[in-house]
């Protein structure tokens, strides 16, 4: 059983990189009293940051790893450079029971392959999905899955995807039953490939602890009417790019329009509490952290745009998961599920 209390952060990840990375754990640490982080990365560079987060020096490990993972490299290259990259040594002291968890904001591709390798999958899944939650209008966010780890998906890795997100969302937002729904080009039965299709006929069949609710159309993401959304990586990654860029184009267009004269400048004063709520619920930050949810551990890929306030996030969700045991509670499920079947 791996130490829950310690968390491994490749601090060497990430747009920004070690100053934002260190800055976030530092926010972590305030938020979450009790945990204590594995640093990972250059060690002359890291002992250096930490002098400016003094909170941290009682609190965590640096673990020297020589090399860093870039964002072009493909996940072949940075496979053959695992044991001295930042992020292959993170992940391998989840491997080794010395970490929780890993978090890093580098390069997803690499991320994946790594963590495949190292961690293996658990019993009965055949493909690890990236999972996150999405802003909504409802009482909680919803969790997409898979946001990109695999482009092309038969109707068996559907359905696992659904017992692995549900498992997920019922940690997160505390939920018994969550409902769990299918992204689709129509809410017909008849609408959709042969995939999606028999995944769903299998779903309204299961035994599980979710509410299948059937198809959703992508307008409908954000409504709030699901806690689960399920689709293959490439359908779910131009989802989440197209809700990240209408987030944007929002907070634009009000930005513009705040400006545009002396008296939407008055507007926006006397505005200013409620575009305030949504810029803050719109704000990335405040749900960042996608986990590879079917890994025999807990890996968490943070934005590589992240804030330090984001990557506090990514951190907070990942030491939430090891606590509440996800890895476990997934297994569970796909053994009742298969049982079931059976």
């Amino acid at each position: 059983m791996p130490d829950q209390s310690w968390i491994a952060v490749d601090a060497m990840g990430g747009d920004e990189g070690l100053t934002v990375m260190l800055a976030g754990v530092a926010q972590a640490r305030r938020r979450h009293e009790g945990l204590k982080f594995l640093l990972v990365g250059d060690e002359t560079a890291i002992a250096e940051g930490l002098k400016r987060h003094p909170n941290l020096t009682a609190n965590s490990e640096i673990v020297h790893a020589a090399e860093v993972i870039g964002g072009g490299d493909k996940p072949s290259q940075a496979l053959r450079r695992a044991k001295r990259t930042s992020m292959g040594v993170a992940i391998d002291l989840v491997k080794k029971g010395r970490a929780g968890a890993a978090v890093s904001s580098g390069n997803t591709g690499a991320m994946m392959a790594m963590a495949k390798l190292a961690l293996r999958m658990l019993p009965g899944i055949d493909r690890p999905a990236l999972a996150a939650p999405l802003p909504t209008l409802g009482a909680n966010d919803v969790v997409v899955l898979d946001l990109g780890a695999n482009a092309e998906c038969d109707a068996r890795n559907l359905v696992q995807f659904a017992v692995m997100g549900a498992a997920f969302a019922r940690i997160i937002f505390e939920l018994d039953s969550p409902r769990v729904a299918l992204l689709n080009i129509g809410s017909e039965a008849q609408k959709g490939t042969d995939e999606i299709r028999e995944a769903a006929a299998v779903l309204r069949e299961a035994r599980l602890p979710m509410t299948f609710t059937g198809f959703v159309e992508g307008d409908k993401l954000a409504r709030g009417d699901h806690d689960v959304i399920v689709c293959d990586g490439f359908a779910g990654n131009i989802a989440l790019k197209t809700a990240e860029g209408t987030a944007r184009f929002v907070a634009d267009l009000l930005r513009r329009a705040f400006t545009s004269s002396v008296r939407s400048k008055l507007g926006f004063l006397i505005s200013r509490p409620a575009t305030e709520l949504l810029r803050e619920h719109l704000d990335p930050n405040n749900h960042n952290g996608a986990v590879f949810l079917g890994l025999n551990g807990v890996v968490v890929k943070s934005h590589g745009g992240a804030t330090a306030s984001g990557v506090a996030t990514a951190i907070g969700n990942a030491a939430r998961l090891v606590r509440a045991d996800l890895t476990r509670r997934i297994a569970d499920d796909l053994g009742h599920f298969q049982t079931a079947a059976a």
